[in-house]
């Protein structure tokens, strides 16, 4: 029959600072993992709100030669009036 040997001790402590960099090494991996997987949501939710502001930009482009569009964008970003128009401002 065979014969088996006993490990050693210097066996033994080589393969337990394998196992101990083993299971570091798997739980660094996990971390990353977890940061990559925040960072992906985080630049979905950009891409979205980027989608989103391009559409709104295409569709006043498209809008740019209706008469009314032209007349909101000058009472809302520029604050002109119609001639015979008045504004009334209410305080409190």
């Amino acid at each position: 029959m065979f014969k088996t040997k006993k490990a050693g001790l210097l066996t033994k402590i080589v393969v337990f600072v394998l196992m101990a960099y083993a299971i570091f090494a798997l739980w660094n991996l996990n971390s990353r993992i977890a940061h990559a997987k925040d960072e992906v949501t985080s630049l979905k939710e950009q891409v979205e709100m980027q989608t989103q502001q391009n559409a709104e930009l295409s569709d006043a482009i498209k809008n740019s030669d209706d008469p009314e569009h032209r007349k909101d964008i000058a009472r809302q970003k520029l604050g002109l009036l119609e001639p015979g128009e008045k504004v009334f401002y209410i305080t409190d």
